[in-house]
């Protein structure tokens, strides 16, 4: 299993996409696969700086749903051209907190994009790339941003109406159901059973790729 592959997970706000990664370091670790993290928004210097301009609420003025799709995927160009793309090609495998399927739920679901439009961005930045595997933690809305208001500060896109993120949500499983390469798993569950799931679906990967 020398080539490199890159895994997502995904999620809405307190589904426990940290803990979720976490659990997939230790079992490459014990595979004695090399990998890198990445998120996004972020990964990179600049990406990081792209990331800022998101997600903070101390903006001057008005960040235009417009501006805010073209930043998530300036960003997103970075960390792929920059980190993702390398370190796959040096064998190493990509953990990634969030990628493209974000966009799809956040912008197009929560924002209302036509999918149209955000298939020419993506083709533009991303060239067709896709990640080997994401893990979509599935979280009623609800829950989710509970848990969210219990760790602290929420940041702006955070603190959208529940309309929001029931929309968000919506899209995430439409789009879940639709394409084989994604796995959703049930976040509601003890944080035990969720990472067991998430183990158990990287392993059957895994096995996957030898078999290949």
């Amino acid at each position: 299993m020398s080539t490199g592959k890159f895994i997502v997970i995904e999620g809405m706000e307190g589904a426990g996409k940290s803990s979720a990664i976490t659990a997939i370091e230790n079992l490459l670790t014990q595979q004695g696969i090399e990998f890198v993290n990445t998120r996004e928004p972020g990964g990179t210097p600049l990406a990081e700086s792209l990331r800022d301009m998101v997600k903070s609420v101390d903006h001057q003025e008005k960040l235009t749903v417009e501006t805010e799709l073209l930043l998530m995927y300036a960003s997103r160009s970075q960390l792929l051209a920059n980190k993702i793309l390398p370190a796959l090609a040096k064998g190493l495998w990509v953990i990634g907190d969030r990628h493209d399927l974000s966009s799809r739920a956040y912008q197009g679901g929560g924002r209302g994009f036509d999918e149209k439009i955000m298939n020419t961005i993506s083709d533009i930045t991303l060239k067709g790339f896709k990640p080997d595997l994401t893990l979509y933690l599935d979280i009623d809305p609800h829950i989710g941003l509970s848990r969210a208001k219990a760790r602290g500060d929420l940041d702006r896109i955070e603190l959208e109406q529940m309309e929001f993120f029931i929309r968000v949500h919506q899209k995430y499983r439409e789009l879940a159901a639709q394409d084989p390469s994604i796995v959703s798993v049930d976040a509601s569950q003890t944080m035990a059973q969720v990472h067991q799931d998430i183990i158990e679906e990287v392993q059957q990967f895994m096995s996957t790729i030898e078999q290949a």
